[in-house]
């Protein structure tokens, strides 16, 4: 059996840690660390060092692979057209479907390796239940990741390792590291935007492309001018704060009129729906959705699941039927299905 695994690493304490815990398994591990955006949280030369490091302490091999066009083409911009058309989306979903596993898979073969590992905090496994194999959410509750990981190819499963998988909180992973002498086990996580590393999306994105400050309309729901906003971009659908108008009671953003350059902002009951529906949708326990299965569903990566109901739609959409009304449903973010602990699949919300 080839027991051949090629580790993306961050040199953060996660990734670190699985590749102790695959050499202690006996697999004959490769770490690898991909350059995608020069300056960013996560490439960065202290990065480099830190995952050559701790791969040199546990004797494995460590690479560098220079992936910073195509993380360009299919992660940044992907991140500034989602903001020109005012959809709000995640980075990390679309670096997970064509960086670590698409093109880091295809390096892995390359070096004939049948398995490729990271530490995000999910699990793999082959279900009898379903005959197939299943992605399923860690054991670390809130710190679980199956949410960002909807949009892996369904055949790539049986070939991804998540060494973190079973483990309930990260103190756990830096008691491991501490313990075997690992310089990275206080070394904080990295929760910003990796190639925004100072969180500031808005100079980003008026630095790194056409979209700049446009002064146009905040309008009320009903039709009414309320005031003046400078972008739509610098708007989310569910926003409060930052308004810059005052009202007789509390106003959210609820949607735009790209056309008009408008803001459109309304009451608090005014952000909930009973319904959405979901795009480019990759299904991970199903070949295809046949008839209306109940489901609980996660619309960002920190919202609870909601009970709902998927059902096929026209034009390749995904309908979703929520039990109970849901606030902020916001376009350009994933919607991710589950049963139970199992990933069904997931899509873009629109």
């Amino acid at each position: 059996m080839n027991k051949k695994v090629l580790l993306g690493m961050s040199g953060g304490v996660d990734s670190s840690v699985s590749a102790l815990l695959l050499k202690k398994q006996g697999f004959d591990v490769i770490g690898c660390t991909l350059e995608l955006f020069a300056g960013s949280s996560c490439c960065n030369i202290n990065t480099y060092i830190d995952a050559k490091n701790v791969c040199r302490a546990i004797g494995i091999p460590h690479f560098t692979f220079d992936y910073k066009n195509e993380f360009k083409e299919h992660v940044i911009d992907d991140f500034i057209n989602c903001y020109s058309d005012c959809l709000t989306p995640n980075p990390c979903i679309e670096c997970n479907k064509y960086l670590k596993f698409g093109i880091m898979y295809e390096k892995a073969k390359e070096m004939d390796c049948n398995y490729i590992a990271t530490g995000h905090y999910a699990k793999t496994e082959y279900s009898e239940k379903y005959k197939r194999w299943v992605l399923k959410k860690s054991k670390a509750g809130k710190k679980d990741q199956s949410y960002v990981l909807w949009n892996v190819p369904k055949d790539l499963i049986e070939h991804i390792i998540f060494p973190l998988g079973d483990f309930e909180n990260k103190e756990e992973i830096r008691k491991i590291a501490e313990n075997n002498n690992l310089k990275v086990a206080k070394k904080p996580d990295s929760e910003d935007i990796c190639f925004i590393p100072d969180g500031n999306y808005k100079r980003f994105l008026e630095n790194n492309s056409e979209i700049k400050p446009k002064k146009g309309n905040i309008v009320h729901i009903d039709g009414r001018i309320l005031g003046k906003h400078n972008g739509l971009y610098n708007f989310t659908i569910g926003q409060r704060k930052g308004l810059g108008i005052s009202y007789k009671e509390p106003l959210f953003v609820v949607g735009f009129n790209k056309e008009k350059n408008e803001v459109i902002v309304g009451e608090k009951e005014n952000i909930y729906r009973t319904e959405m529906y979901v795009k480019d949708v990759n299904w991970l326990l199903i070949d295809e959705l046949k008839e209306p299965m109940k489901v609980s569903v996660k619309t960002r990566y920190s919202s609870l699941e909601e009970p709902a109901t998927i059902e096929s739609s026209k034009n390749n959409l995904i309908k979703v039927t929520f039990d109970n009304p849901v606030a902020r449903i916001t376009p350009g973010q994933s919607a991710v299905f589950y049963l139970e602990d199992i990933v069904v699949g997931g899509g873009k919300i629109i």
